[in-house]
């Protein structure tokens, strides 16, 4: 199959197999206002892409930092945003983002980095079109969580620095892989895992055709993309599309009962396996496991998925869950001597914590370590930072109203 290479971010999952994206009818949206009017987002925001109205301010309505109180997680920083440190509004043109998924991009010395991908990003609200990306990236060299993550400065053509560049700016992150941009067909495509396998980067990503309510939305599929400059630039991978049915998508062999239960994932590296847990689209489904040897990540005839006893080969529909709902994104992390898991739970309107001694479980029952409502509510997406030692998790999470992303800390009960 072919493998195409996107350097302007314009294409996306849909543009590679047009037949898994025909027009459907979904019910309304819902919204929320980081410019000041209805906004996409994958926390589940409507897009509109509609233009500005006069009087606008150029820069999302960021609040201070909310304070956990006493509870299991603190806050710690903000990362993106007017007033995070890092600037964001002003050094990558970044007002508004989410997300921020996290991996050692498995370089040594000094160009080790954490990479870092973000959702559906706005910069200058008072613009037509609000400077509107799909997915961005950022760099990050520092080791001291204690103050937040820094954020590298962006240098045009180092692909160690701090973000991917709109080609002739200084202070524009460009898209990775663009999308069809069509609510319905494909609204947006945005990253859910990243990892690296021998100096590649491997990221996931989803084909959103629309947004639902709160938590709720639709996929056509996922897929991998890979990069071979640090994430600079990506090849969609077509050979790896797990179709959402019951999507068919004619001369795509893969289509099997079982892939919509892997449209969202989240990647770990032990003892020679990649272990790519699962979830459906949106955030009410339970988690499943696969995985897969490293050095054969593409090759989705090589996953092996997990029955409850047994690992059983190229069979998604026999995976069976390991967390029940409600499990929204999540992210799974080696301490050294247990797993740890995050994740967002619409059930338990906040961030929950399960641990194990095995990648695949029995997890332990659910501590709640971030408490929505407390924080001012809307916390989503928690993603493990891959330099987090021992019992110290640091870990971005993302607030619906601010629509940024903020630094946590937790320790594993």
């Amino acid at each position: 199959m072919v493998v195409r290479r996107w350097r302007t971010g314009t294409v996306g999952i849909c543009a590679l197999a047009l037949s898994l994206c025909a027009p459907v009818f979904v019910p309304a949206t819902a919204h929320a206002e980081p410019c000041g009017h209805s906004s996409p987002g994958s926390s589940g925001l409507s897009a509109d892409g509609g233009s500005q109205s006069s009087g606008r301010p150029s820069q999302n309505d960021q609040r201070a930092l909310p304070s956990a109180g006493s509870g299991p997680a603190r806050t710690v920083a903000w990362v993106t945003g007017v007033h995070s440190a890092n600037r964001t509004h002003d050094r990558f043109t970044v007002s508004g983002t989410d997300l921020g998924i996290m991996w050692d991009n498995g370089a040594t010395g000094a160009d080790r980095r954490v990479l870092m991908a973000f959702g559906d990003t706005f910069g200058d609200c008072s613009l037509p079109g609000e400077q509107w990306r799909h997915n961005i990236i950022m760099r990050s060299a520092d080791t001291d969580l204690s103050d937040g993550i820094d954020i590298l400065d962006p240098v045009p053509g180092d692909i160690h620095s701090g973000t991917s560049l709109l080609p002739g700016t200084s202070d524009f992150s460009r898209d990775l892989v663009g999308s069809l941009a069509v609510d319905g067909v494909e609204k947006t495509v945005i990253p859910t895992a990243g990892i690296a396998v021998d100096g590649i980067q491997y990221l996931n990503l989803m084909s959103v055709r629309k947004w639902g309510g709160n938590g709720e939305w639709w996929t056509n599929a996922s897929m991998i993309a890979t990069s071979a400059d640090n994430g600079e630039s990506w090849e969609l991978r077509p050979e790896t599309v797990r179709v959402n049915v019951p999507v068919e998508v004619p001369g795509v062999e893969q289509v099997s009962t079982g892939n919509e239960n892997f449209q969202q994932h989240a990647y770990l590296k032990h003892d020679g396996y990649v272990y790519d847990y699962g979830t459906p689209q949106g955030r009410f489904g339970a988690a499943f496991l696969s995985r897969v040897p490293e050095k054969q990540i593409l090759d989705l005839a090589a996953y092996e998925y997990w029955d409850g006893g047994a690992w059983v080969p190229g069979a998604p529909d026999r995976a069976v869950p390991i967390v029940p709902p409600t499990v929204g994104e999540l992210s799974v992390h080696y301490t050294g001597d247990k797993f740890v898991m995050l994740y967002g739970s619409e059930q338990a309107a906040g961030i929950e914590i399960r641990t194990s001694a095995s990648p695949e479980g029995p997890w332990s029952p659910p501590t709640k370590v971030v408490d929505s409502e407390r924080l001012g509510g809307g916390m989503y997406a928690p993603f493990i930072h891959p330099w987090s030692s021992g019992n110290d998790i640091y870990f971005t999470a993302s607030r619906w109203s601010d629509y940024n992303v903020m630094l946590l800390h937790t320790t594993v009960p």
